[in-house]
């Protein structure tokens, strides 16, 4: 029978497990194990942007063969992806006795996947741990996107795929876009090839193969001098730009007091100690989601959406 005892399970995004201790300890989470990546809680579910899983009410589970501990995952729901910090081979050998899970790169613009996605994991080699509900619909919360090794200036523009996948939403066709830091563009260019129409902001200029996009307007400014009324109404703002997050909170509270802009994505970039405070600060906004992309370094994004999903 399963242990009845309700367990969070929180997965760091890799390299990142003692940002998302901090975290948890800072909101007053308790960890009472760890397990490779994953940190183990008995208290509900609570948001944490480092990690790139969150296991809602866990279930253990006794292992007593291959076969019947594929069967009990399977009762309780379809799809589920492994987690093997240790016996792997044994983790392994069980899942192949699952459905298949399509782990195929996503080509974007794409939404993320809406089937329930569980997690498992065995911590011990006759007991494993497993989560129905989990944050992400990715296995591990890992996604890998088809990339352009052609077209971007950079690979920044990986990471703002990522969210707008994330998101489920992204600019449409003539929407206008708002690009902070934008030099060398490749989140520009991400917003052009949707057709959306960017007025892209930074004092050093465009690659010029991006400034020569159609709906591409370069503005040789600073992202914190701008003034929102000299740019008018914008369906969504974008930056990537380098600052202490404190310094984006305050463009961000700027933006939102305007009341021009509809739809916000930010990277929160931090520069030697992660600013958990700021952080926590963005993630209080009402509607704003913060976390840690897979194609993140030390960095979080955040999101605050507003348009309908389409």
């Amino acid at each position: 029978m399963p242990n009845d005892r309700v367990t969070t399970a929180y997965l760091a995004a890799e390299g990142f497990e003692s940002q998302l201790r901090e975290e948890l300890g800072r909101a007053g989470v308790a960890v009472r194990a760890e397990h490779g990546r994953l940190l183990l809680s008995d208290a509900p579910a609570h948001e944490a942007a480092w990690a790139a899983n969150i296991w809602r009410e866990c279930v253990e589970l006794p292992v007593a063969s291959i076969g019947t501990a594929a069967k009990a995952l399977r009762d309780i729901q379809r799809n589920w992806a492994m987690y093997a910090p240790v016996h792997h081979r044994r983790a392994a050998l069980i899942q192949d006795k699952l459905p298949h899970v399509s782990a195929k790169p996503v080509v974007f613009p794409a939404a993320a996947p809406a089937a329930p996605l569980g997690s498992w994991t065995l911590v011990a080699s006759d007991r494993m741990l497993a989560a129905a509900s989990c944050s992400s619909p990715f296995p591990n919360g890992e996604i890998e996107l088809v990339e352009d090794k052609v077209g971007p200036p950079s690979r920044a523009y990986l990471k703002l795929w990522e969210a707008l996948v994330r998101l489920r939403n992204w600019p449409q066709p003539g929407e206008r876009c708002l690009d902070l830091g934008a030099c060398p563009g490749g989140w520009t260019w991400v917003l052009a090839k949707l057709g959306a129409a960017v007025v892209a902001v930074d004092k050093a200029p465009l690659d010029p193969n991006v400034a020569a996009m159609p709906g591409v307007e370069w503005r040789g400014e600073s992202a914190f001098g701008l003034d929102p009324a000299t740019v008018g109404p914008i369906d969504w703002l974008f930056s990537d730009v380098i600052c202490y997050p404190a310094r984006l909170f305050k463009l961000v509270e700027r933006w939102r007091a305007s009341g021009l802009v509809k739809n916000f994505v930010c990277t929160i970039k931090f520069q030697g100690e992660t600013d958990h405070e700021t952080a926590a600060a963005f993630a209080r906004l009402t509607g704003a989601r913060v976390l840690h992309l897979h194609y993140n370094k030390h960095e979080l994004t955040f999101m605050l959406n507003f348009s309908e999903g389409r």
